[in-house]
């Protein structure tokens, strides 16, 4: 059996493995998956040990699936969880995710705060509710006890490289995205951690992406069953990951992603600063940055159109996803002037607001199911765009948007992606970008020559299409700065 290395993407709602050989080419993969609790308003939070237990399970299922083990694994991993734990690395609280929105009085008040700005370009993370630093400071004043017992606070990357190696270490990228990361100096913040409370020495020890290590402590190797030579690259952020993976590191190139939620993302030797929409700036290594803004409100939008407005029911829902798009398929671009603002969840960039929601505008007599269906992926499309814009304009022109994640699957969805944002679509690589980018940084670390990344497919854009799409997005835009006093009034009547 050839060489091979191991690439483990640890999502929010699941862990995935991919393994590739030396020449780049697919092997096997194992998915596991874990739930994600809503005990509260606000509230979203997993159990650490279920993620690592997932962990485990991938490396053992490709172990035996391919009969033996990796040369190297290396690490993606989702942004903005946080995590109390004690000296030991035991977990004493479940993780706060990304979605976690119990600290957004926080964050608008850091915002807006005479150090807002400065935290911002300091740090390259949003100043929202998603941010680690907003996280810590609500745990401070409102888990007190809770805040107090804290050895360190960490990510679920370092949970599991603490179960790995028995040492706290966390990588520049997941770093980054924590808004205690000085993005220049590639060091923790004073000022960030004096805010949240904390002293740096209860943060991890900051490392390179390319961080390599290998010897398991005994209770890891026991589990594992790994060689002792097996290599563990400490890797990168899913989002960072992608862009490596999905071979967007070019200028006038940029990377869309849409699983639950979404982003676009460009790769740059210099941050990209947009304090009124928060631009992110995270690190894929100690000189390159990725820059660019998420929404919420990606597939997990989608899957809410599909349950609530498909009359019929299948007994799958691959058959239930195939009658949307043949539904869809049969309404005009711009459904008949109907449109979606599909804050569902509220939304990250570029509006940074926790207190919107959907709105579906210009409902006529003769709209469909159909209608309601095109529409709102229109408007999942449309709130990309305006991610897409604000980038372009805080940084230079793009022409061509690499694509990533499950939507790939679907052409009517890619193809209106194309015609809404004007741009040349490619399909790099699967739903698999952040894998296969962890598995790129591996190769840079054990000095393998990275196999060429060959485009699958071209997706043009129907520019009389986009011309009519333009239109409605300026709508889509004013509704939204029009609607959103309203959005607030009701938000705050129904607390």
């Amino acid at each position: 059996m050839q060489p091979y290395i191991l690439g483990i993407d640890i999502g929010t709602g699941s862990t995935k493995a991919v393994a590739v050989s030396l020449k780049g080419e697919p092997i096997a993969e194992s998915q596991f998956y874990y739930p994600i609790s809503n005990p509260e308003p606000g509230y979203s939070e997993q159990e650490p040990n279920q993620i690592l237990d997932a962990f485990k399970q991938c490396i053992s299922s490709i172990q035996t699936h391919i009969g033996e083990s990796p040369l190297a694994i290396s690490l993606s991993c989702a942004m903005h969880s946080i995590l109390p734990v004690d000296t030991k690395g035991n977990a004493l609280a479940a993780i706060m995710t990304w979605a976690d929105s119990r600290s957004e009085v926080i964050a608008e008040r850091l915002r807006f705060s005479d150090d807002g700005e400065m935290l911002y370009r300091s740090n390259g993370t949003a100043i929202h509710a998603m941010s680690p630093l907003c996280k810590i400071i609500w745990m401070k004043e409102n888990k007190t006890s809770l805040f107090k017992a804290t050895f360190k606070f960490i990510s679920i990357k370092e949970f599991i490289w603490h179960y790995l190696f028995s040492d706290f270490e966390v990588d520049y990228s997941v770093a980054s995205a924590t808004g205690l990361f000085d993005i220049l100096s590639l060091k923790w913040d004073t000022k960030a951690c004096e805010l949240a409370g904390i002293s740096t020495n209860q943060l991890s020890k900051p490392v390179n992406t390319t961080y390599l290590r290998f010897g398991l402590n005994e209770k890891a190797q026991q589990v594992l069953k790994l060689p002792p030579e097996t290599k563990f690259i400490i890797g990168a952020s899913d989002g960072c990951c992608a862009n490596l993976g999905s071979n967007t590191i070019k200028p006038g190139v940029a990377a869309i992603t849409i699983g639950t939620s979404g982003a676009v993302r460009i790769t740059g030797r210099q941050p990209v600063y947009n304090f009124d929409s928060m631009t992110f700036n995270y690190l894929l290594n100690e000189h390159t940055f990725v820059s660019g803004g998420a929404v919420n409100n990606g597939g997990i939008v989608f899957k809410w159109l599909v349950n609530t407005f498909l009359t019929e029911k299948f007994e799958n829902e691959q058959d239930a996803y195939s009658k949307v798009f043949e539904d869809i398929n049969t309404v005009n671009a711009g459904s008949n002037g109907l449109i979606f603002l599909p804050y569902l969840y509220g939304e990250r960039a570029p509006i940074w607001d926790t207190k919107n929601c959907g709105v579906f505008f210009n409902i006529k007599p003769n709209h469909t199911q159909a209608h309601f269906l095109r529409a709102g992926l229109e408007g999942i499309c449309f709130a990309l765009l305006h991610v897409l814009e604000t980038i372009e304009t805080s940084s230079a022109p793009i022409n061509q948007l690499n694509i990533s994640g499950g939507f790939i699957n679907s052409p009517t969805w890619v193809q209106i992606l194309a015609d809404i944002t004007g741009k040349k679509l490619s399909i790099v690589q699967t739903e698999d970008a952040s894998a296969i980018g962890a598995i790129y940084l591996a190769m840079e670390a054990l000095d393998i020559e990275k196999p060429q990344n060959e485009y699958q497919k071209f997706i043009e854009p129907n520019l009389n299409l986009h011309q009519s799409y333009i239109h409605s997005f300026k709508i889509f835009k004013l509704l939204y700065t029009n609607l959103k006093d309203t959005m607030h009034l009701v938000n705050n009547q129904l607390k």
